[in-house]
């Protein structure tokens, strides 16, 4: 009686130990300024965003400029809670979650229409490709380049029947932090072709 006890003990420890790791998510990166640093780090990402061009169009330092500002690269990032009577954490202000930041209703849209049911905001290739197909969305229905890490943004942050409504322009705050992130899609732009040039992969 006394060894069959163990032996579920072990195998109950083996179990937790396997949802653990497998709920186990990416440590955001050790530069996060430095293109060549994060794709050093973590080669899988440069593929995943390669393959998001190719399907979609969206260069990768805009990819990788998006992420950022979203995440900070943090799998299980989500919105700061609001705070009641100044001090007390309440509620989220949206739903957004993962690298992409993507709110519920959306991210269900996308798993639908791309038949991605198994899909993750905290997998970074998934929340990468849900990018794209967010802007080619951005470019059908608002005429958005994906080469516009300005407009595209806006439209990413506003939703894109709010970027065609012009919402942005009551929000100074935002489009300055669409400023920042069309220099960082230049910067990440410019590293990437030294990387190239100097093979630093």
């Amino acid at each position: 009686m006394r060894l069959t006890m163990m032996r579920a003990r072990v195998g109950i420890v083996i179990i937790v130990c396997l949802l653990l790791a497998s709920c186990a998510t990416v440590p955001p990166p050790r530069n996060t300024h430095d293109l060549c640093s994060i794709f050093q780090q973590y080669p899988e990402w440069r593929s995943a965003t390669e393959r998001t061009e190719k399907r979609w169009n969206v260069p990768v330092a805009v990819q990788m400029a998006i992420i950022y500002q979203e995440s900070s690269y943090i799998a299980t990032a989500k919105p700061p809670r609001k705070k009641l009577l100044g001090f007390i954490p309440w509620s989220r202000p949206t739903s957004a979650y993962g690298y992409c930041q993507a709110v519920d209703p959306t991210w269900r849209v996308y798993q639908r229409r791309m038949g991605r049911y198994d899909a993750n905001r905290y997998d970074f290739a998934d929340a990468d490709e849900f990018i794209g197909w967010y802007a080619s969305r951005a470019e059908l229905r608002a005429g958005i380049s994906p080469h516009d890490p300005y407009r595209l943004y806006l439209a990413y942050h506003e939703g894109i029947t709010n970027y065609i409504n012009q919402s942005y322009l009551k929000k100074p705050w935002l489009m300055k932090v669409a400023k920042r992130v069309q220099a960082r899609a230049r910067t990440y732009h410019a590293q990437l072709l030294m990387c190239d040039y100097y093979g630093t992969y």
